[in-house]
């Protein structure tokens, strides 16, 4: 018992914090130091934000499980407050950052670091922050799920992997809110972020899918799950499905980040593979590096590297690069595609233009060049996102939205020491499973080899299923 006591470390300490924590609606310091959720010791808010009492032990009798995880609940304590936090996610990010305004932070933050430092422990000012999670982040690769599904609709194995880099190709311009380049927050170990959409057009099916991603979900929406599923190295795993379209998604990925001076580099590494459960097909893509540029001015994010789009099964593949823009002229975002046949060794169709805008298909057997896709004519498709209230305790926007809140009202010190309280309950479980050497429990996803897989794929059901039918 008394080793099961001293393990109760809870996401209470937070709530705690949180509901001492009104809004003022006022300005704190202009900048201010946030350490980064990677940091191994504790770092409190740097200049002059007020460091938050020590996490305490919650006063709940239940206990965390075996690896140290604390209790989830079903409620959030803060939600009535006085603050909508459904609405602070859904409003759109303000466009008008500048560095240039902000130039003691920039010192500061030049001091600390070196050309190619990693940059996982050094501190990062406020300001800079996007008010969601990375986990959420990469939900916008289905922000135009009706490409995605049309892939599980094309019987011409050459019409899917061109619908497979429609997709992708496409996937990119929403993730950016504006022009000006923010960092979501890192997430914690064990963090988990749910949606789905609707998909217009598609036939109401009313059933449930209990044992898939999203449990309260139906078979005709696409639902998506990312899990945090490491700390060091930071990786995140995340899975989409239909159910009636027989269509997944599963992915991980881990960046590392550099200092280059002017600008910082992001490098993706990981896979994901687009599975088509009735043809026994996948499709296995990489990911681009990102780089944010203008550091010192109005910062922008920029796309750059080789990317590769293969099914083993039929040998249809595509490269794809993203080209940064030259020190001198040349136009941002650029991206060219080349698409080619088994065994061949010519393209026959090849893609250019801005995943940020349109691109062009030129078709060598066709003799003729068309427009691929234009990001901007077509609609993006709003992520549902159950209320905060509903959520359960690691789910992000619940984790978050006190830093949330903090950063929509421009109170930088709120944000500041909420960001400390949910990074100091980071630190303090992992004291505790070191301590007494517990393994973390991962929710959603295992690891295999050097992938991460999620635990229950729609493909591994589908064929439990049948084989149960047959009994």
């Amino acid at each position: 018992m008394l080793k099961k006591w001293v393990r109760r470390v809870s996401m209470s300490a937070t709530r705690g914090f949180a509901e001492s924590t009104s809004p003022t609606h006022g300005k704190g310091p202009d900048t201010i130091g946030l350490a980064d959720a990677n940091a191994e010791a504790a770092q409190p808010p740097a200049f002059e934000a007020k460091t938050p009492p020590e996490p305490t032990l919650p006063e709940a009798t239940s206990l965390p499980d075996s690896a140290g995880r604390a209790p989830a609940t079903c409620r959030s304590d803060s939600y009535d407050n006085g603050i909508d936090y459904d609405a602070l996610y859904e409003e759109e990010e303000e466009t008008d950052l500048s560095m240039e305004a902000h130039g003691s932070m920039i010192t500061h933050l030049l001091s600390q670091v070196k050309i190619g430092m990693d940059l996982t422990k050094v501190v990062l000012p406020t300001f800079i922050l996007e008010r969601r999670s990375l986990l959420e982040m990469y939900a916008d690769y289905f922000a135009h799920p009706d490409l995605f599904l049309r892939i599980s609709e094309l019987d011409d194995p050459r019409d899917r992997i061109v619908q497979v880099c429609r997709w992708y190709l496409s996937a990119y311009h929403a993730g950016r809110k504006s022009a000006v380049a923010k960092k979501p927050y890192n997430p914690i170990l064990g963090e988990v972020f749910q949606c789905h959409w609707d998909i217009p057009g598609e036939t109401h099916d009313a059933h449930e899918v209990h044992d898939g991603p999203v449990p309260w979900c139906r078979r005709d929406q696409l639902t998506f799950l990312a899990e945090q599923v490491s700390h060091h190295p930071p990786i995140s795993a995340f899975y989409a499905e239909h159910y009636n379209k027989k269509i997944s998604f599963a992915a991980h990925v881990w960046t590392k980040s550099k200092f280059l001076g002017l600008s910082i580099g992001v490098h993706n590494i990981g896979e994901g593979v687009v599975t088509l459960v009735d043809r026994s097909e996948e499709y296995i893509v990489t990911f681009p590096n990102g780089y944010g540029r203008s550091i010192l001015t109005v910062p922008w994010i920029e796309l750059g590297g080789s990317v590769e789009i293969k099914c083993p099964q039929t040998g249809y593949y595509a490269n794809v690069e993203f080209l940064t823009k030259p020190f001198y002229g040349g136009k941002r975002n650029k991206v060219t595609t080349e698409v080619y046949a088994p065994s061949e060794k010519k393209p026959f169709v090849s893609i250019a233009g801005e995943w940020s805008g349109l691109m062009e298909a030129k078709w060598h057997d066709k003799n003729k060049t068309e427009v691929f896709v234009d990001v901007n004519r077509i609609p993006i498709f709003k992520k549902q996102v159950r209320p905060i209230v509903e959520q359960d305790e690691y789910e992000s926007r619940r984790v978050w939205k006190e830093v949330t809140a903090g950063l929509k009202f421009n109170d930088i010190e709120r944000a500041t020491n909420a960001k400390f309280v949910v990074e100091q309950q980071q630190r303090d479980q992992a004291k505790v499973r070191k301590e007494y050497d517990l393994a973390w429990e991962h929710k959603h996803f295992k690891p295999v080899g050097d992938n991460w897989i999620y635990a229950k794929p729609l493909s591994q059901r589908m064929y439990l299923q049948e084989k149960e039918a047959k009994r």
